[in-house]
């Protein structure tokens, strides 16, 4: 399963769900199900947006002579840059 974070433009929340990449979030109703949360104020059939999000490129250094790899993410959140 993958996460991914969709935003209610009715209540400008965000919020982060987990399903496989064929699913479909409907609306907000859906949203709060899958997330396990309450609807609160917001009109359940509210549509949401599933946003982009970044992920990490991992990218290979050279580690010693013998030819072995260490693996860090490109952008150094890791500490490995």
């Amino acid at each position: 399963m993958l996460r991914y974070d969709y935003f209610c433009p009715a209540n400008q929340r965000t919020v982060e769900v987990r399903h496989s990449m064929t699913d479909d979030v409907a609306d907000w109703a859906d949203l709060c199900r899958r997330a396990e949360i309450d609807l609160g104020d917001t009109p359940p059939d509210s549509p949401v947006e599933r946003l982009i999000s970044g992920g990490y490129v991992f990218t290979s250094k050279k580690s010693d002579d013998q030819g072995s790899f260490d693996y860090c993410c490109s952008r150094g959140a890791c500490g490995c840059n």
